[in-house]
């Protein structure tokens, strides 16, 4: 399908490795996980025992969290290996 200078597949690859890419870099932020703390991990204040239930593994305050939270930025929609495509947008 691709042609020109690259080989067939190349863009088929590219595209799987960016899907795969975003998919591990999703399960890298994966909710929490085992068993919740009765004590935020990051100021060691109470964590409401209904957070407790309502997020089973929540180790931050409603605070904590919030603040993690707002400090996430998303990244562009931008192919990183550099095609000219994906330049072009």
């Amino acid at each position: 399908m691709a042609g020109g200078w690259v080989r067939d597949g190349a863009v088929q690859e590219q595209i799987d490795a960016s899907i795969n890419d975003e998919l591990a870099r999703l399960k890298a932020r994966r909710g929490p996980q085992g068993e919740s703390l009765t004590h935020c991990a990051d100021c060691e204040e109470p964590i409401p025992e209904k957070r407790r239930v309502a997020i089973p593994g929540v180790k931050l305050c409603i605070e904590c969290q919030q603040e993690r939270d707002s400090a996430y930025k998303s990244r562009a929609g931008i192919n990183r290996r550099g095609s000219k495509d994906s330049q072009l947008k």
